[in-house]
């Protein structure tokens, strides 16, 4: 039995660490979390208790640790005993069937199936559209001296390459899957609006499914469709749930990803002067990005199949769920020195999981770097004489401990 090692024992650890709803100082609340130990107990909305692991190395193993599950009807006694109400703020990330919550078998099965109409080539080949979108965005702006960077440029790129893949043409449905979505990472949405959401959006995607099975077209949910019917493997349920994760996941990660890149470079001058002086790329910014500022901070939620003994004073009992703390980890001294907090985009480095890893990697990932190494390099040239409009501390972060992006990204827009 492998036994991983916990570090050193805390006198904190004996009482868990109360996670904030609103993530109000979502980098703080990191760094105390890692101070109190590579693996700590939290306490989660509900009063629900977790194992928050954020060490590096520890998350890689655990993620590929087959005593380890994403199933909560399987291996979560308080979901199977119905402890955890609807408008729970974590509810959809358990309710769904699909990859996220797949165990095993189930997992490889659900992976294997939409990988097969997820693939490279159909990523790839959208790399002209998001040129197409990136550049309409961008003449948008002409002539405006100020706009909110996350509303009017991080949301509307991916949420119109999500739509486009999944073949997404109605509108008013897109933007009810847009508010659905962001309930689903917002942990301090009020609780009728949770109970709300996740109903609304398997409504909406059964619509959708419906619609494509009458008139298939050349994108990912009629593909997804026609595993489903061509392949009893795959339930009806579990296909809309595939497309629940994709929609939501799809589009919220790179809204993060590019948001967080565009503070950063702008609250950084340095860092910005060095990609502009070719001594580092936009992909050492995207990279950069995502290990500093993960999109997802802290993904919910795993269980232990079995107890997983870290050492000799810590042990994750059967049935505990684990909250993969995905920000901390990108920043883990352990790993990246004692400058783990300095975004560095010539840091030789920069390894991260801000898409999981082994099995649970994401396959959205190629498509959010796509995203960003087209987007970012657009907007800085276009507008190199661009600045935030507010003081940084002034900009507020999302209100929640899931998401990690900011309500808002002001900036003073100056062309050539």
């Amino acid at each position: 039995m492998p036994v991983y090692g916990a570090g050193v024992e805390t006198p904190e650890r004996d009482t868990p660490y109360v996670i904030d709803p609103a993530g109000r100082d979502i980098h703080g609340e990191a760094a105390r979390i890692r101070a109190r130990g590579p693996a700590v107990r939290v306490l989660l909305p509900g009063g629900v208790e977790a194992w928050g692991v954020n060490d590096l190395a520890l998350l890689r193993r655990l993620l590929t640790d087959p005593r380890v599950s994403k199933d909560p009807r399987r291996h979560w006694p308080p979901w199977i005993n119905g402890e955890i109400p609807p408008d729970w703020p974590m509810y959809a990330w358990l309710a769904v069937r699909n990859m996220l919550t797949a165990y095993g078998a189930d997992h490889q099965r659900l992976r294997r199936l939409i990988s097969s109409a997820f693939t490279a080539r159909r990523t790839a080949a959208l790399r002209p559209r998001i040129e197409k979108i990136v550049a309409g965005l961008l003449d948008g702006f002409d002539g405006r001296a100020r706009v909110d960077l996350r509303e009017e440029y991080a949301y509307p790129l991916p949420i119109a390459v999500i739509c486009e893949l999944f073949g997404v043409d109605d509108a008013e449905a897109a933007a009810e899957m847009r508010y659905c979505s962001s309930v689903f990472f917002d942990t301090s949405a009020a609780p009728e609006e949770v109970a709300a959401a996740y109903p609304r959006m398997v409504q909406l995607l059964t619509q959708l499914v419906g619609d494509k099975r009458k008139n298939p077209g050349d994108d990912l949910s009629s593909a997804l469709i026609a595993a489903r019917d061509d392949d009893s493997r795959l339930s009806e349920e579990e296909l809309v749930s595939t497309l629940v994760l994709f929609i939501s996941a799809g589009h919220e990660t790179t809204v993060n990803l590019l948001d967080n890149a565009v503070f950063t470079l702008l609250t950084t001058p340095g860092q910005l002067a060095l990609v502009r002086t070719g001594r580092a790329g936009w992909d050492d910014v995207v990279e950069e990005t995502l290990r500093t500022e993960a999109p997802v901070a802290n993904l919910p939620l795993r269980f232990a199949v079995e107890d997983i003994v870290l050492d000799h004073d810590v042990t994750i009992r059967q049935g505990d769920a684990i909250l993969g703390c995905y920000l901390a980890a990108g920043r883990d001294p352990r790993v990246h020195g004692a400058d783990a907090d300095v975004f560095d985009v010539t840091r030789a480095d920069k390894e991260h999981i801000a898409f999981g890893f082994g099995v649970h990697h994401c396959l959205g990932a190629p498509l959010a770097r796509l995203e960003a190494s087209i987007a970012l390099p657009a907007l800085f040239e276009r507008y190199p004489g661009m600045a935030l409009d507010a003081a940084p501390e002034e900009v507020e972060r999302l209100p929640t401990f899931i998401s990690n992006g900011h309500r808002a990204l002001p900036v003073r827009l100056r062309g050539r």
